[in-house]
């Protein structure tokens, strides 16, 4: 069954390649064209297109739907294009006449449309409160390993000293600016498009400020061409948001990689938590954190697809659109796990002690000798030049007794206002 069927065979192999994988798609947003199939209903019920008892009807058609969905028995069999036309198809052999009516003033598009934008809402909440939970681990561990010494580096060269707590909290804060994003593009879908039908609006008295009500958006796309122009642009601020996100987890998960490597040996994970070699027993491969790391690359990639395949087309719709769901809905669902994955690994991070005796940190407290010299007295230049002398002399000896006043004096980690910024 097609929504668009006129009774006119179409080629097997030509179907085959438009309708592509979505039935398998579909299933992610079928529990939400319930959803809107149902607001819909109502509405066409409130301007008397619908009678009482064809509601009642239609209402428990859809709500008998909705368990399927939730139980896991809902199917979408392969004489089906889409989840739509499967819904329709239920409905109509449920209730006959009525079933066929609840295609009336919608198209398929805004069907779409309204099934993504209520899936993409509900995602984008979970994300968040998965981000939340994620920087509130973080900023617990940073006070946790507040005054643990860890070295910085700038260009991979030991360059001073900073912390652990540091470290942790500096990811936590940098989530902020992941989650003002998030939150944009929460506030993107959350538009009604249902009502704007092919993209032209409908000759009905439909009430779409009903079904914007009905479906607990915050406000509808008033422009019905500016509605069907949201396919594509939603996708987009999506994958920006996703990406924004997934480029911290991966610098994050990047560091770990690193970290746990004998060569720095700043932290390790139990064995549980790793990986071996299949000729190496010694090994202990950080494998979780680089998928992490690969799963967030890939979809960091993900908006520049959705741009090349959105930017230069008419307004409109185009079945081109059709491409944009897969992967969206594929990088929605791996940010989901990766959040869970990274959250629950973190946790049991064990932090080592650095041995300052190695001779590669001999350096490592220059600035703070600058420093002490400084505030004895003598100007920075003078400073900088003295222990710089000393450097290619090869007498530099630092101030042991001063070693860890650095640490102590980033020991205030501000955490609470940290904490403060984070856009609950």
């Amino acid at each position: 069954m097609k929504l668009w069927d006129k009774g006119i065979s179409i080629d097997k192999k030509i179907e085959q390649f438009t309708v592509g994988n979505d039935r398998d798609i579909d299933l992610h947003i079928a529990k939400y064209d319930v959803q809107a199939s149902l607001a819909h209903a109502k509405m066409l019920k409130s301007i008397g297109i619908l009678s009482d008892e064809e509601l009642l009807q239609l209402e428990n058609g859809l709500n008998e739907l909705a368990i399927q969905i939730k139980n896991g028995t809902f199917t979408i069999e392969d004489q089906f294009e889409d989840v739509h036309s499967k819904i329709e198809f239920e409905l109509t052999k449920q209730l006959g006449e009525v079933g066929k009516k609840i295609h009336t003033a919608r198209s398929r598009n805004d069907q779409v449309l309204v099934a993504l934008q209520l899936f993409y809402k509900e995602q984008l909440v979970e994300i968040q409160s998965q981000t939340q939970t994620f920087f509130e681990t973080l900023l617990t561990l940073a006070e946790t390993h507040k005054k643990a010494l860890l070295p910085g580096y700038t260009h991979l060269q030991v360059a001073m000293p900073s912390s652990f707590g540091l470290w942790f909290s500096a990811f936590a804060e940098v989530l902020i600016d992941d989650v003002y994003l998030l939150k944009a593009a929460l506030k993107t879908v959350d538009q009604n498009p249902l009502g704007s039908a092919a993209g032209y609006g409908s000759s009905f008295p439909i009430d779409r400020a009903y079904t914007t009500q009905e479906l607990r958006f915050s406000t509808l796309k008033y422009n019905v061409v500016a509605a069907q122009m949201s396919r594509g642009k939603s996708e987009r601020t999506m994958a920006l948001a996703l990406g924004s996100l997934c480029n911290t987890m991966a610098r994050f998960a990047m560091d770990i990689c690193l970290y746990m490597s004998q060569n720095f040996s700043f932290i390790s994970f139990p064995d549980e938590l790793t990986t071996g070699s299949s000729i190496m027993p010694h090994k202990k491969n950080p494998d979780v954190f680089e998928l992490i790391r690969g799963k967030c690359n890939k979809i960091q990639a993900l908006h520049t697809e959705m741009v090349l395949i959105t930017n230069n087309l008419p307004s409109g719709y185009h079945r081109d659109f059709q491409l944009l769901k897969e992967n969206v809905i594929a990088a929605i669902l791996d940010v989901k796990d990766v959040l869970d994955i990274f959250n629950y690994a973190i946790q049991q991070v064990q932090v080592n002690e650095i041995d300052l005796n190695d001779a590669k940190y001999q350096y490592l407290f220059t600035v703070d000798n600058i420093n002490t010299l400084v505030v004895e007295g003598m100007s920075f230049r003078e400073a900088y030049q003295k222990i710089g002398a000393e450097l290619d002399r090869g007498t530099y000896k630092p101030d042991t007794s001063k070693q860890h006043s650095h640490i102590g004096s980033i020991g205030n980690l501000c955490l609470d206002k940290i904490r403060a910024k984070f856009p609950y």
